[in-house]
C-alpha cells in the first residue's frame, strides 16, 4: 500500500491474513485480520503460527456454537486478539449463511446510511492541508486527521487544514497515544477553536488514570480506542468519566461476539460508539459493515481502509464505495470471498 503514518509509526503494507473454515455441510466461512504490531502488538508471521493451533482446536467441534468455539480461544491463549478475530469472523460467516441471510439480517440489523470518514496521514502542515482539500473536492464531508508527533505541529496542521477546507467539512482527530498529559492539554486546547468532533486515544493507556482529569481540562470530547479492548475495559472507561465515546476495532476485541458487549455496555451507559479497524480489506470491511447494520449504538464511521492507498484487492464480492457511503448485497453470510488468483500467489498451509 501507499505508505502510511501516524504517531507511532508508518505502515507500506498490509500484514493481513485470510482464512477459511469448511463445514460438513458443504460450505466454509470466511475471515480475515490486519495486524497491525505498533498498536496491537501481533504480527502476519505471529498471527499465522496462532492460526494453525487454533485450528487443531476446532477440528469436528461445532461451528454453530460461537461462544463456546471462541471460548476455547480464548481459553488457550489470552490476547492474539487479531488472529481470533479472523476466527469469529469465519464463525458469524457460516451461521448466517446455515440460515440463509445476510449477517447483519441475520445479528438482528438493518440497511442505513453509513457514511465513512476519510483519513490524513501524518505529514507537514502544509502537505496535509493538500489533502484535506483534495478529499473535499472529491465529496468527502468528514475528516479524521492523524496527529501526535509534535503538539505545536499538531495544532499548526489543524489551523491550515480548517483554513483550506472551511467550516462545512467535520474534522475529527486521532492522536494515537502520542502526546504526554502536558502535550494533550496545549494541542487539544489550541485545536478546539478550529471545531473538531473529538480526539481519538491522546495519551498511552499508562496514562489511563489521568483520563478523567484530562475530561475536566479538555475543551474537545475524548474516545477511547487502545484503553479499550473489551467490555471490562468499556465500562472501566465510562465509568470512571475517562471517554466521551468508544473505537470498536475487532483486532481489539477479538472479533464480533466481544465487540457486541462492548457496544451494548456503552449502550446501557449512553456512550456512543465508532466502527473502526486497521488495514483490512473489502473482506473484512464487509463484516464491519454488517455489524455495524445492526449495532445502533454505533455512531460514527471510520471504515475508509480500502481508500488509503491499497495497491491490490484480494476481495471478490462485498462491500462497495458509493462516494463515501457504504453499501452491500443481500448475499447470505458476509458476501464477500478471497479472489482465487490472488491467493495463488499467497503463503497458504492446511489443517484438517
Amino acid at each position: 500500500m501507499e505508505p502510511f503514518s501516524i504517531a507511532t509509526g508508518t505502515m507500506d503494507h498490509a500484514q493481513n491474513v485470510f482464512i477459511r473454515i469448511h463445514t460438513d455441510a458443504g460450505f466454509y466461512g470466511v475471515g480475515e485480520c490486519s495486524a497491525f504490531p505498533m498498536i496491537v502488538g501481533e504480527t502476519q508471521d505471529t498471527c499465522l503460527v496462532m492460526a494453525r493451533e487454533f485450528a487443531r482446536l476446532w477440528i469436528r467441534q461445532n461451528a454453530l456454537d460461537i461462544e463456546a468455539r471462541m471460548q476455547q480461544l480464548h481459553s488457550f491463549t489470552a490476547g492474539n486478539t487479531t488472529i481470533k478475530s479472523a476466527f469469529d469472523m469465519a464463525l458469524y460467516d457460516i451461521a448466517a449463511k446455515h440460515a440463509g441471510l445476510p449477517l447483519y439480517k441475520f445479528l438482528g440489523g438493518a440497511v442505513r446510511d453509513i457514511e465513512t470518514d476519510i483519513t490524513i496521514g501524518i505529514n507537514t502542515p502544509e502537505a496535509m492541508a493538500q489533502k484535506a482539500k483534495h478529499f473535499k473536492a472529491t465529496g468527502a464531508t468528514i475528516l479524521k486527521v492523524k496527529l501526535g508527533k509534535d503538539a505545536v505541529s499538531d495544532v499548526e496542521r489543524i489551523k491550515q487544514i480548517r483554513h483550506a477546507v472551511g467550516y462545512t467539512m467535520r474534522i475529527r482527530v486521532d492522536a494515537n497515544q502520542g502526546w504526554s498529559f502536558d502535550d494533550a492539554i496545549y494541542a487539544l486546547s489550541g485545536i478546539a477553536p478550529y471545531g473538531i468532533e473529538f480526539c481519538e486515544q491522546p495519551m498511552r493507556t499508562w496514562y489511563d488514570d489521568r483520563l478523567p482529569e484530562l475530561m475536566q481540562l479538555s475543551p474537545v470530547k475524548i474516545m477511547a480506542d487502545e484503553s479499550v479492548y473489551n467490555h471490562h475495559d468499556a465500562r472501566r472507561q465510562i465509568e470512571s468519566g475517562s471517554c466521551h465515546y468508544v473505537n470498536i476495532k475487532f483486532s481489539k476485541s477479538g472479533g464480533m461476539l466481544e465487540a457486541k458487549k462492548i457496544h451494548d455496555t456503552a449502550a446501557e451507559r449512553n456512550t456512543p460508539c465508532m466502527m473502526g479497524g486497521m488495514l483490512e480489506s473489502r473482506i473484512g470491511l464487509s463484516a464491519k459493515l454488517h455489524f455495524a447494520y445492526s449495532s445502533p449504538n454505533i455512531k460514527f464511521y471510520d471504515m475508509d481502509t480500502c481508500m488509503l492507498g491499497h495497491l491490490a484487492d484480494p476481495c471478490v464480492g462485498g462491500v462497495k464505495y458509493d462516494g463515501y457511503y457504504l453499501n452491500i448485497d443481500d448475499t447470505p453470510g458476509i458476501g464477500a470471498d478471497a479472489d482465487e488468483s490472488f491467493l495463488a500467489n499467497c503463503e497458504r498451509f492446511t489443517v484438517e
